[in-house]
């Protein structure tokens, strides 16, 4: 899934290859579909929006990367076999550049004005999971399955450094503090952070207490979401290290993907029961984190941060309430608290 970065628009793929557009409202009722296209071959592996939202780039297990008008879905530009494996993951870099990750560890960044990749690189051992770029559009960092994180220096077109392996497949990288701290979700439910400039070595871990960070969105420079194969949706402040408790959850279901409104109020969902859930996350921004850790019981359910989160007081998830006692979700200390 990917939120429009102006205008409240949805789009979503499916294992079929089939993409959509919705126009989305908090409203019952309101929310319709606008166009679907059916180009793919294969199943739709990430969706993502250019800068100035006039066009959407979808890529395919069936190696393709379609580039898609936004008004009504014509298709624009195909680049047939752009991989040797099945594309897993895309990121729009500014107007004309575009970057492309396979199962089989590459990278590729292409620009749209010459209609051909400007960098190709396969550093990594497995599949390249998710990836970001800094603000000065210099920097790109990919996540990958085998553990490290690559770091790619866009405007000199080479590969800089992998950081040592994790335990565990790294799902997700987001960029924190100003761009000063980097990072990484990982599939044993550890966030691994990185300095800038510091890419070889971590220099923080905070373990939550999570089957597993699937995908991971910064909501502030301090704060992000992750989703776990438990299905449930945390957030999670960077330094000093705490899950602040629960947005939302998909009940027995791993998220898949989230994403987040450009204002920050709105947080979208999806999981494997073909639903996408909108979450309201409006209060993040203003919640202060002390550097003082409180002594909790240990095992006790998360903090409900919206009104539909498990133990909000709402009957959304009544029923869970036990279930989540028993299993209990809360934050376990991280290696350390530094502050920087």
């Amino acid at each position: 899934i990917a939120l429009h970065p102006a205008r409240a628009l949805l789009a979503a793929g499916d294992v079929d290859g089939d993409v959509y557009l919705y126009g989305y409202s908090c409203l019952p009722g309101d929310t319709q579909q606008l166009w679907s296209s059916g180009h793919h071959l294969k199943s739709c592996r990430d969706v993502a929006f250019s800068p100035d939202g006039q066009r959407l780039l979808t890529v395919s297990k069936d190696k393709a990367i379609h580039i898609l008008t936004v008004e009504d879905g014509r298709l624009e530009t195909r680049i047939a076999k752009a991989h040797s494996a099945a594309l897993n993951c895309v990121l729009p870099i500014d107007q004309h550049l575009l970057a492309t990750g396979d199962d089989g560890g590459e990278l590729k960044v292409w620009d749209l004005r010459k209609g051909e990749a400007i960098l190709e690189s396969r550093q990594h051992e497995e599949y390249i999971s998710a990836m970001a770029v800094d603000g000065n559009k210099k920097i790109l960092l990919t996540a990958s399955g085998d553990g490290t994180m690559g770091v790619f220096n866009i405007k000199r077109r080479r590969f800089e450094l992998l950081s040592e392996p994790q335990n565990g497949d790294l799902t997700s990288v987001a960029l924190l503090k100003v761009g000063k701290k980097v990072a990484c979700g990982c599939s044993e439910g550890t966030i691994y952070l990185f300095n800038w400039n510091g890419f070889g070595a971590t220099s923080d871990r905070f373990a939550l207490r999570a089957e597993s960070v699937d995908c991971m969105v910064p909501i502030t420079e301090s704060i992000v979401c992750t989703g776990s194969l438990d299905g449930v949706i945390r957030a999670v402040n960077i330094l000093p290290n705490r899950v602040l408790g629960c947005v939302g959850q998909h009940l027995g279901e791993p998220i898949e993907q989230l994403a987040v409104t450009p204002d920050g109020q709105l947080l979208a969902s999806c999981a494997h029961e073909q639903k996408v859930k909108f979450w309201d996350i409006s209060s993040l921004g203003s919640m202060v984190v002390d550097e003082y850790r409180k002594k909790k019981k240990r095992g006790g359910p998360l903090k409900a941060l919206t009104s539909k989160a498990p133990g909000s007081g709402e009957d959304f998830f009544a029923d869970l309430r036990e279930e989540e006692e028993a299993t209990g979700e809360a934050a376990t200390g991280s290696d350390s608290d530094d502050s920087d």
